[in-house]
């Protein structure tokens, strides 16, 4: 179970609107050192938790890059998530019932404050690495601009400086199947719960990307007639997986947060907000990512002043970042070695 800490200040939100109080859940692996310089802090991807073991497969372990023998390892859920910091179903103190569709958007920005709230919460002055991928790139970016002394170094994974109308019009379009559900609007815990399932499908495919699906889904017999694909199932699967663990109105507004990303908002250009930036940076992309491609990293690559790049061979789009964790151990423990 995560830790809680609870913030009974008010929190003003980019948008200008409050939050009377905050909640935000986190884990830590391992143990803070004398001198407080073994500190990895870890962003999560859009519906994962601050359980890293939970979602990242075979990197908090000895001998991996965040080895809790080596490192203490901090992950915090972000604002408007599902598990366990304040979110749509959080209990608004206002009203006292829970949030629902009152919830008010929220950026990257905000989740980033909270962060550095918890982070100042627990005597937390610098870390040895940041590390996000996806969304979790997003955070770190915005985290590194903000406060460009607190990470040592800086490890970007499969991510963006903003959000591209491409992806945007992934998130508008499931959406749009989320308030297609007949349950959407009705103020319960799983409303729009199927319409989030149809969701979840139309984005696997901007995370796989058609050689992932064309590698793994193939028929056992691809010369029979079948009307029921294997791919069909498997976007069902995954659809009904997601539906059983998360919630639409949290969704919802993180894949408008999402949209919302752009970090030369309010500091001239990306090339500007980028030249903030002092900590040491990894940039990491994955050759078949769709969603955020390789040509995504170049302003990265060209704005960052102390940085390193790789290119992840792999045919598995952007959720390359999970599968092809053993590439990504060796990159990261040779940049945190060096």
């Amino acid at each position: 179970m995560p830790q809680i800490y609870h913030h009974n200040k008010p929190f003003t939100l980019e948008s200008s609107e409050v939050l009377a109080e905050l909640d935000i859940a986190y884990d830590t692996f391992g143990e803070l050192n004398e001198a407080k310089d073994n500190v990895i802090w870890v962003c999560h991807a859009l519906t994962a938790n601050s359980d890293v073991a939970d979602w990242w497969p075979h990197t908090v372990e000895r001998g991996k890059f965040l080895d809790p023998e080596r490192y203490f390892i901090i992950c915090a859920n972000f604002l408007g998530s599902h598990y366990g910091t304040t979110s749509p179903l959080a209990v608004n103190p206002a009203t006292g019932e829970k949030y629902y569709y009152d919830f008010p958007r929220i950026s990257v920005r905000d989740m980033v404050r909270c962060h550095q709230l918890l982070a100042r919460e627990l005597g937390i002055e610098r870390v040895k690495l940041l590390i996000g991928s996806s969304i979790g790139g997003f955070q770190c970016m915005e985290w590194a601009i903000l406060e460009p002394q607190f990470m040592e170094r800086l490890a970007l994974i499969a991510t963006t400086c903003s959000s591209e109308p491409w992806a945007a019009a992934f998130n508008e379009s499931q959406r749009m199947a989320i308030r297609l559900d007949p349950t959407w609007g009705q103020r319960c815990d799983d409303a729009g719960n199927d319409g989030m399932a149809v969701a979840r499908s139309i984005a696997l495919i901007s995370y796989r990307g058609g050689a992932a699906y064309n590698a793994t889904q193939q028929e056992a017999d691809p010369t029979e007639v079948s009307f029921d694909r294997r791919a069909h199932s498997y976007q069902r699967y995954q659809g009904e997986k997601l539906r059983r663990r998360f919630n639409a109105m949290s969704y919802y507004r993180l894949s408008e947060a999402v949209d919302s990303h752009n970090i030369a908002r309010g500091r001239g250009s990306i090339a500007q907000a980028l030249g903030r930036i002092e900590a040491r940076t990894l940039i990491v992309a994955i050759s078949s990512d769709i969603l955020f491609p390789p040509e995504a990293h170049i302003p990265m690559r060209e704005h960052i002043a102390q940085n390193e790049y790789h290119l992840i061979e792999s045919s598995f789009g952007h959720d390359g970042f999970l599968v092809e964790h053993e590439k990504l151990n060796t990159i990261i423990e040779n940049f945190m070695n060096k």
